[in-house]
């Protein structure tokens, strides 16, 4: 789609929307919020991965040095790698899975 039909598009939208000929779209999705992390549970969740903080450091994109400070508690994991850290807490396989580790 042209960028101008899609104004155009948005735009026949919004007037049938306020004519009352068509609905608003509702989401009925909600998101987790992004959980913090605590130095022991950052070390707990790759000890249980069975990851050195070298190989833990490579899942999660970081440096090692970063992994040693998260677990040392002078610094704390940002939104995108608390998402993926709470997701590793809840399936500790999903590396494996989605092949991004192959043991």
């Amino acid at each position: 789609m042209k960028v101008y039909d899609g104004i155009m598009q948005g735009l026949e939208e919004a007037i049938a929307y306020n004519e009352g000929k068509i609905k608003a779209r509702t989401n009925t999705m909600s998101i987790e919020p992004v959980p913090d992390f605590e130095a022991t549970e950052i070390k707990s969740i790759r000890n249980e991965l069975g990851m050195t903080q070298v190989l833990f450091a490579g899942l999660m994109g970081v440096s090692t040095k970063t992994v040693e400070a998260w677990e040392a508690g002078r610094n704390m994991p940002d939104g995108p790698a608390r998402r993926i850290l709470a997701m590793l807490k809840v399936d500790p396989a999903l590396p494996q899975r989605l092949n991004i580790i192959v043991k």
